[in-house]
């Protein structure tokens, strides 16, 4: 039976290790990314050379149109969507709440929250009968990262309302909702929020004494997709080193 998933902001970091997880466990994979084809087209490669079955489409997925078109193109491919890991994010320089501007509230929240409503809904129109859902939010939902990214931890705040939310309303069908809460972790993304080595400066204050990998939060989601996880619903695994 074909196992079908769209990992959304598939092309670095952790949806990068989520595509090249999935796909050596058997999933064929959409590997979907905004605006770094050449970053797609590499993780395709990969999982095309160990004999997985994956490729790339482009689309906003905090745009309603691109949605229903990132669908289209995956059902038209390989059939009906039965598993979603809502990836996609972004994050800004580091900044006090008072010097957020309105114009980058509303577009963190539209590319780390919307984008995720958008997707689930169209995830549960056309896979009306079964299916797993997991979301990535973050460590920051419960810290608020004051002083760095408020803005942030607000869309991963409403990130796990929304998992909570929708998973008690899917349980009966029966479609699983999870999320996963990444914490430090080694990726590209510390450095689009101004400070590339924010995980080794504040490793000391992990528990663990050390930052994450991406695999490790992959790992995390390959499990709560998959059938080991089968009476799991409308929970979160922080994947922080005890943070």
């Amino acid at each position: 039976m074909n196992r079908v998933v769209i990992v959304t902001g598939g092309a670095r970091g952790i949806g990068s290790a989520t595509c090249l997880r999935l796909a050596a466990e058997g999933y064929q994979v959409c590997v979907n990314y905004r605006s770094n084809l050449i970053a797609a087209e590499t993780v395709v490669k990969a999982i095309l050379d160990g004999q997985g079955e994956a490729f790339c489409y482009q689309a906003d997925v905090s745009k309603e149109q691109d949605v229903i078109e990132l669908f289209d193109a995956v059902e038209e491919k390989y059939g009906q969507v039965q598993y979603l890991v809502n990836n996609a994010g972004q994050l800004m320089k580091q900044s006090r709440f008072i010097d957020l501007e309105l114009n980058r509230f509303d577009t963190i929240l539209r590319n780390n929250l919307t984008s995720c409503f958008l997707c689930c809904r169209e995830f549960i129109r056309r896979s009306p009968t079964s299916g797993s859902i997991v979301n990535v939010s973050s460590v920051a939902a419960r810290t608020g990262s004051p002083n760095e990214y408020i803005d942030y931890a607000t869309a991963k705040g409403g990130m796990d309302t929304l998992t909570r939310g929708l998973a008690m309303e899917l349980a009966s069908q029966p479609i699983r909702v999870n999320a996963v809460r990444p914490g430090f972790i080694y990726t590209e993304m510390h450095a689009d929020g101004g400070e590339p080595g924010r995980v080794d400066r504040l490793a000391p204050n992990i528990p663990m004494q050390r930052g994450g990998s991406a695999e490790e939060v992959a790992n995390t989601i390959a499990w709560l997709l998959s059938d080991d996880a089968s009476y799991v619903t409308g929970s979160f695994i922080d994947v922080a080193g005890g943070r």
